[in-house]
């Protein structure tokens, strides 16, 4: 930033002007004059890239380049089109800082937005909060640091216009969406890391009991949004965010038909947070097309009122109709909407009216384990990466492509081709599960399958399980793979305000290596610093002030204080003259002349499930005598308390009925089929035969006549016209009817109607319409 300002300053005439419009704000804009010619490789996106604004709504604005391009300073502001900046009503909305060690907001001009570090970057994001209703067209401008140039851009890619939308009557306030370019289909991993931990967020961290839920999600399209920021939570999201459950919000999602490409789902953590080389963050795997290329998922913070976070209708698709290669975003925590509560274990209070789906921020409430009152950003408590891992198809990206793009469809290339015979349905294959060897001998490792249905018992289904040879961590034959380590982060700031310290720095590991050795490389480093060598020697340095104790009264005015400490005493040997101790009054609650005397509470019962969602009680006693008065301070408290997921059994439909037996003379068959209603998950029963088959046998055929008949049908190339009996005249059969089922197995049903009956007697008895039915999609949804 300090590059920033030396380098627009330079730019200007000084002045003698000292407000805050009329000074560093006024030249950042005016210094809009400077551009250069002839590129393109900054750019400024708004979230949807609307070209109007919801008054009062908020979007998400990104700043990024393309490697191997980068930028180490930027400021973004936002203008009234036509305003100059040079009072505070020329700028529009608000700015909401989403990562603070990234961003800030300008000293010198609180309504821009600039780095919060000097280093390099490829992106940046911030939330804008649109302007009042009659504040008329938005100009969004950014300028540009890179090495010692500054580049701006009044039109092009770093300036986006955006201007009020007008409602009519009757009409939606969805934001344009663009449509989508890009062909063939993409395959996405989405890792989730959490860093909620004490250690980042000490304010009343759950040391019991804390965990992330299970991440539920989907690839959707433009018509779907299984939740949106600013909108209200389903019934699903709601579970989600409350109890921590997907199966509801599954459900939603699985019910939007073609509206969904996959549903994404990965395993719950507990506890919250571990270190990589103990855990592997979860994962899931996705596909995206042209009309399903937005993605959104959920995971609950638990303990928690409604706490949550995720993407909302991420757009993997590019205007160069190509795929997303990486995104990695830092993620706050969101509020449902749905309780009230303002601590990590409130008890329940539903919000009634229901409210919108918004940002917790610093000033929530004073008791909010993210309070800050001088109002800072929240601290990000996850991280989520989604990475494209191949391509399928024909592609059209206007873009060439780069080497990854390259190595992704190699490597999809080289895959296996599945050979399993269409007959045979299996669940999908389970995780490799450890080696049998610790050690460098080789060992072996197994995967599983379930088979689910076999349709022909005359064709052979493969094998349920599958092996691979495998050695201890650290003993590949092969080149062994290397840690991926990220970019230093910036050294913190020097330990001491004069005289000699210590100073610290650190990044994290991208990607350990597939042997799964631990990484060895350091994540920190520090050294010695010195602020102003020439310290005075009268100066004496001490800490901050620590938190006030509790008032020194359970009623009525008391006293608390705080302390803090010298951590240098003058170097002349003389007293510090700084203050250590601060003492001041209190006021509790005014004291009652017969005090309530109650005993401490008891520990919380072991919750009263041994999975899900269950309840959990403490008590108190009463300890003032009964005559004294009636005490009206509660005695017992209940609570929900959140284990692991149940395990959910598979659950399947009934039976249809039998179907007719598909001979009308001699042996047959006849079938039954049922649906899967829902997979197993965490573990529960998995699912049983979804078709049954059984035979038939009805009076024999009659020779010449069976003959006859199957001469008519390998001559017509038709299904059998038959006559059964003297007289009686059937029609040829019908075409199959469409499957009733796109999957889950359904039924496909032909007739054949009577023509001519006989007259009277029992031949005119026997001469019926007849059907018959088979099964269709059968494979799972």
């Amino acid at each position: 930033m300090a590059l920033l300002m030396r380098l627009c300053i330079a730019e200007e005439e000084p002045s003698d002007r000292a407000g805050k419009s009329d000074g560093y704000c006024s030249r950042i804009v005016r210094a809009q004059g400077t551009r250069r010619e002839g590129y393109n490789e900054f750019r400024l996106r708004v979230e949807g890239d609307p070209e109007h604004y919801q008054p009062g709504s908020t979007y998400r604005v990104t700043l990024y380049t393309s490697s191997p391009s980068y930028f180490r300073g930027f400021t973004l502001i936002a203008l009234k089109e036509g305003k100059g900046g040079d009072r505070d009503e020329d700028y529009a909305g608000s700015f909401q800082i989403i990562d603070a060690e990234e961003t800030q907001f300008m000293t010198n001009c609180p309504p821009a937005v600039t780095e919060s570090t000097p280093r390099r970057r490829t992106r940046i994001q911030v939330f804008w909060t649109a302007p009042p209703t009659g504040s008329g067209c938005v100009i969004l401008k950014a300028s540009i640091v890179q090495k010692r140039i500054i580049y701006f851009q009044d039109e092009g890619s770093l300036t986006s216009r955006m201007c009020e939308k007008e409602p009519l009557f009757g009409e939606t306030t969805e934001k344009p969406v663009p449509e989508c370019c890009a062909c063939g289909t993409a395959k996405y991993r989405v890792t989730f890391y959490g860093n909620w931990s004490e250690k980042i967020h000490p304010k009343d961290y759950p040391r019991r009991a804390n965990h992330w839920s299970a991440l539920i999600g989907a690839s959707h399209s433009k018509n779907y949004m299984p939740w949106e920021y600013g909108g209200y939570a389903s019934e699903g999201v709601k579970q989600v965010a409350e109890l921590g459950s997907p199966i509801k919000m599954e459900e939603e999602i699985r019910q939007k038909g073609d509206d969904v490409l996959t549903v994404i789902k990965a395993k719950a953590q507990w506890p919250a947070w571990q270190p990589m080389n103990v855990r592997a963050a979860p994962s899931a795997e996705f596909s995206v097309d042209r009309t399903r290329h937005y993605m959104s998922f959920l995971t609950m913070l638990g303990p928690s009122p409604d706490w949550n976070v995720g993407l909302s209708a991420e757009d993997l698709c590019t205007k160069e109709c190509g795929w997303i290669q990486r995104l990695s975003q830092d993620l706050i925590p969101w509020d449902a909407g749905t309780d009230n509560g303002v601590t990590y274990e409130s008890p329940n209070k539903p919000t009634i009216p229901q409210e919108k789906i918004r940002p917790l921020t610093s000033l929530d409430h004073p008791q909010s384990p993210f309070y800050d009152p001088e109002g800072g950003p929240v601290t990000a408590v996850a991280k989520v990466v989604v990475e494209r891992i191949a391509r399928k198809g024909e592609q059209c990206n206007v873009v060439p492509d780069n080497v990854d793009d390259i190595v992704a469809d190699i490597a999809q290339e080289e895959k296996d081709e599945d050979d399993t015979p269409e007959t045979c349905i299996y669940s999908n294959w389970s995780p490799w599960s450890a080696c049998s060897s610790a050690t460098c001998e080789k060992g072996k490792r197994m995967r599983q399958r379930m088979l689910k249905a076999q349709l022909d018992l005359t064709v052979p289904c493969p094998h349920t399980q599958d092996f691979q040879p495998c050695m201890g961590p650290g003993c590949s034959e092969e080149e062994p793979s290397t840690c991926m380590m990220s970019e230093w982060i910036a050294w913190s700031p020097c330990s001491v305000s004069c005289g000699m310290g210590m100073r610290s720095r650190e990044r994290y590991v991208k990607q350990f290596p597939e042997d799964g050795s631990i990484c060895s490389l350091p994540t920190e480093e520090t050294e010695k610093c010195i602020v102003n060598d020439d310290c005075s020697p009268s100066s004496c340095l001490v800490t901050e002030w620590g938190e006030w104790d509790a008032c020194s009264a359970t009623c009525g005015l008391g006293m608390k204080r705080r302390e803090r400490m010298v951590k240098m005493p003058p170097s002349d040997g003389s007293l510090c003259g700084a203050e250590v101790l601060e003492v001041e009054k209190c006021m509790m609650p005014e004291c009652h002349t017969i005090p309530c005397m109650l005993s401490p509470w008891s520990d919380w019962s072991d919750c009263s499930v041994s999975c899900g969602v269950g309840m959990r009680t403490r008590q108190r006693m009463l300890k003032s005598p009964a005559e004294l008065g009636e005490c009206v301070e509660e005695l017992e408290q209940v609570e929900k308390c959140m284990l692991p997921e149940c395990p959910t059994d598979c659950m399947v439909s009934e039976w249809s009925e039998w179907s007719e037996c598909n001979k009308s003379c001699g042996k047959g068959h006849m079938i039954r089929t049922r649906m899967i209603k829902l997979e197993p998950q965490f573990g529960g029963a998995a699912c049983p035969v979804t078709v049954q088959r059984k035979k038939c046998k009805i009076r024999k055929c009659a020779r010449g006549r069976k003959e006859a008949r199957e001469k008519r049908r390998s001559k017509a190339g038709q299904d059998e016209t038959a006559e059964e009996h003297a007289g009686c005249k059937l029609r040829p059969w019908s075409s199959w009817t469409d499957c009733s089922k796109v999957c889950a197995g359904g039924i496909q049903e032909r007739f054949m109607a009577v023509r001519k009956r006989p007259r009277g007697g029992a031949q005119a008895a026997n001469c019926k319409d007849r059907k018959e039915i088979r099964a269709c999609n059968v494979h799972p949804c």
